[in-house]
C-alpha cells in the first residue's frame, strides 16, 4: 500500500473510532428515561399557608412547577374540621393530575391526619405502618407504596413524618424501626418526609447506616421563610442502585412552612 493511502486509510480509521468513543460516552452519560424518578417531600402544613388562610390551588401549583413522578406529603389532613372537612390527598391529586393516597396517623379534629403520597404511576401494593410513639406523643406513620417504572422495575416508596418534640426518644424508635422495615432487603427503596432531625442527629446517624443521603450538602429546608436547618430529607437504599442526577431545595416561602424538596434519581441495572 502506497504511503498516501496508507495515510488516508489510518485517518478513516480514527475518525471512525473517535465517532465510536463519543457516541459511546454520550449514550452511557445520557439517562435512561424509563428510570428516572422525579421525587418531592413537602410537609403542607394542612393545607395553611404562611399569608394565613388555607390554599390547596397554591401547594398544587408549586408541586405542579417541578413535574414530580412520586410526591410524599406530611401534615395531611383528611376531613377535618380545620381542613373544610376536605380529603387533602385526593384534592391535590385532582390538581395535580397524580394519584393519590393517605395513611392515617391518627384521627384528629373531627377525622384524621396522616401521610400523603401523590404518584404518577398507579399502585402495585400500599401499606399504611404504624410508628412507635409514646402514649403521650403524637402517633405517626410510613406510608409504604410499590409501583412500577416505565422500565418494569418495581421500586418501593415511603413517606413519613417522624415525631417533632424535643425529646429524641421516639424518633430514635422510629428510625430504628423504618431501618427494620425498609433496608432488610435488597429491593430499590426511596424514603422520603420531614424526619424533625438534624443531619448530625442520633435518629438520623440510625438512618444512614441503611440509607443514603440525595443531597450532598445539608441544604437548610426549615423555616421556609428564612431556611436555616434541614429536617426534610430524601433518602434511598441500596447504595448501588440509585444514582443522583439533580438535587433542589425549592425557594417557596408561602404554600407551606417548609421548602418542598426536590431530588431526581436514575435506577441502576442490577
Amino acid at each position: 500500500m502506497e504511503f498516501s493511502a496508507l495515510k488516508k486509510s489510518t485517518k478513516l480509521f480514527c475518525l471512525i473510532l473517535a465517532i465510536n468513543v463519543l457516541s459511546f460516552s454520550a449514550s452511557a452519560q445520557t439517562p435512561d428515561s424509563s428510570r428516572v424518578v422525579r421525587v418531592l417531600s413537602y410537609n403542607i402544613l394542612h393545607g395553611a399557608t404562611m399569608k394565613g388562610d388555607f390554599d390547596l390551588d397554591l401547594i398544587a401549583d408549586v408541586i405542579k412547577s417541578v413535574k414530580p413522578d412520586l410526591v410524599a406529603l406530611q401534615e395531611v389532613d383528611f376531613k377535618t374540621n380545620r381542613a373544610r372537612k376536605m380529603d387533602l390527598a385526593t384534592e391535590l391529586g385532582v390538581r395535580t393530575g397524580l394519584a393519590p393516597l393517605f395513611g392515617k396517623a391518627m384521627y384528629f379534629d373531627g377525622g384524621a391526619y396522616g401521610e400523603g403520597v401523590l404518584s404518577r404511576y398507579s399502585f402495585l401494593s400500599t401499606q399504611n405502618h404504624v410508628l412507635f410513639h409514646e402514649p403521650d406523643k403524637e402517633p405517626r406513620a410510613a406510608l409504604e407504596t410499590n409501583v412500577v417504572l416505565g422500565s418494569g422495575d418495581t421500586i418501593r416508596f415511603v413517606g413519613t413524618h417522624l415525631d417533632h418534640t424535643k425529646d429524641e426518644i421516639n424518633r430514635i424508635n422510629q428510625a430504628k424501626q423504618l431501618v427494620q422495615l425498609f433496608s432488610q432487603d435488597e429491593r430499590p427503596t426511596i424514603l422520603a418526609g420531614d424526619l424533625n432531625a438534624r443531619p448530625d442527629s442520633d435518629p438520623m446517624k440510625i438512618l444512614f447506616q441503611a440509607f443514603f443521603r440525595s443531597f450532598a450538602a445539608d441544604t437548610p429546608t426549615f423555616p421556609a421563610t428564612d431556611p436555616r436547618i434541614k429536617i426534610d430529607y430524601v433518602l434511598f437504599h441500596p447504595a448501588h442502585r440509585w444514582k443522583v442526577l439533580e438535587t433542589k431545595v425549592l425557594d417557596e416561602k408561602v404554600a407551606s412552612d417548609h421548602c418542598p424538596v426536590l431530588v431526581v434519581l436514575e435506577l441502576q441495572p442490577e
